[in-house]
């Protein structure tokens, strides 16, 4: 997709924009495709990130943008088809830019329902560890340390997975594992919770 500029007016307090405010414009970002199992792609490992400028702030906020309208709760460069040691997730309204990210520390292990952007319309069982210390740079290549359990921890192991090429799938012992989601069974509140979970 090309890049489309966002316009956003002040509100003048009556619920629509007044005609005599300016808009406010924001920097272009664009929502890009994901792409999907089947693209040789998905299985790139990730390059180093060394360069920490307009190129990198970009990919980090288009990786953002259509992660929220995809919707999920992170997004990897590689998912975008950049080999790039980069990757974003939002849990609980917080937004970690992990660049160059690798885990230093794990503990416990937990199992859980996980889901893939790039793997539409199916989740499945998948044993991770229970807590994960990080170690990333951020988009101005300051190193700093994320330490993340349930959801996050779960996250975090996901993408860093996608920057090695690896997906969920990996994991299962066979494809039987899949289970299919949004095919008509509503008891599924849970399973449709967790394929929006992750990317």
């Amino acid at each position: 997709g090309q890049p489309a500029a966002l316009v956003a007016h002040i509100d003048d307090g009556r619920g629509h924009a007044g005609s005599d405010r300016s808009p406010i414009y924001f920097a272009a970002i664009s929502v890009r495709t994901i792409i999907t199992l089947g693209d040789p792609r998905l299985r790139l490992k990730g390059k180093p990130v060394d360069s920490f400028g307009k190129y990198l702030h970009e990919l980090l906020d288009d990786l953002a943008h259509t992660m929220r309208d995809a919707p999920g709760v992170g997004l990897a460069a590689p998912q975008l088809g950049e080999a790039l040691q980069a990757c974003v997730i939002e849990v609980e309204s917080h937004l970690y830019e992990l660049v160059n990210p690798r885990i230093v520390r794990a503990t416990g292990d937990d199992r859980d329902l996980e889901g893939c952007l790039s793997i539409p319309g199916y989740v499945a069982y998948v044993e991770r560890r229970e807590k994960v210390w990080v170690v990333a740079q951020d988009r101005h290549g300051k190193k700093y340390k994320v330490t993340g359990s349930g959801l996050l921890g779960r996250a975090m192991q996901h993408e860093l997975d996608h920057l090695d090429g690896k997906l969920y799938i990996d994991y299962l012992e066979s494809m039987d594992e899949l289970i299919p989601v949004g095919q008509g069974d509503e008891d599924e509140a849970e399973v449709r919770e967790a394929t929006s979970a992750l990317a």
